[in-house]
């Protein structure tokens, strides 16, 4: 579903750090897709989609939360990691900051973009503090559909970040993409998978250049 142009709530930010507090049980309908070395990677059916949603739980050793926070939300060097990235901006309309994304996807899907939101709040709980990262789809008049490109309606994205105790963090990351379209939804979950996988392959390399240990970074 799409997000109003007035951001997130409290209740927003309260909902994701509950789900990053309760752990995945098969009762819920997840299943492990991936488990390697620190990062687990769970998925789950959409009903109303057929696509997938997921879920990923990740340690990375020597990389402070703040330094994390900053690399995931630095625009700028997400256009040198992301390889599948053609154009990324920030815009401010009616008061609400916007960030506009053409993506290009792997044959045959053709190429997307989306508007969406995005907020961070660090809170401060008995563990310590977290930051919470949450990013959904929005739309304003200024940023129209193109020609040519499929719109993104349905994205979602909430991110949770909290030190380990050891110098490092600890990572949740709940993510659901739907790229729209007339193609069958099983092509669409390939693609979609093929792209994260390929996303959480780079975001260990866009890490480099800050002081961590590049052995060590999973997520």
């Amino acid at each position: 579903v799409a997000g109003s142009a007035g951001g997130f709530s409290e209740e927003h930010f309260r909902e994701a750090y509950a789900e990053f507090r309760q752990p995945v049980g098969a009762g819920a309908g997840w299943q492990l897709l991936v488990e390697t070395l620190s990062i687990s990677v769970y998925w789950r059916r959409d009903k109303r989609t057929g696509l997938y949603e997921y879920k990923v739980f990740d340690v990375l050793e020597d990389c402070p939360p703040a330094v994390l926070v900053d690399v995931y939300t630095d625009l700028d060097y997400r256009k040198q990691w992301d390889e599948y990235v053609e154009e990324l901006y920030e815009q401010e309309h009616n008061g609400q900051t916007v960030i506009y994304c053409k993506v290009k996807y792997p044959f045959p899907v053709s190429k997307r973009d989306y508007v969406y939101i995005r907020q961070l709040q660090e809170l401060d709980t008995a563990r310590g503090k977290i930051y919470m990262v949450l990013s959904q789809s929005t739309s304003v008049p200024q940023l129209p559909e193109k020609r040519g490109l499929i719109r993104v309606k349905q994205y979602k994205q909430s991110l949770a970040i909290e030190s380990d105790g050891n110098g490092g963090s600890k990572v949740f990351m709940y993510y659901f993409y739907n790229p729209g379209g007339r193609i069958p939804s099983w092509i669409l979950n390939r693609a979609v998978q093929n792209q994260s996988r390929t996303k959480w392959d780079a975001q260990n390399q866009r890490l480099l250049p800050f002081p961590a240990n590049p052995s060590t970074l999973q997520w």
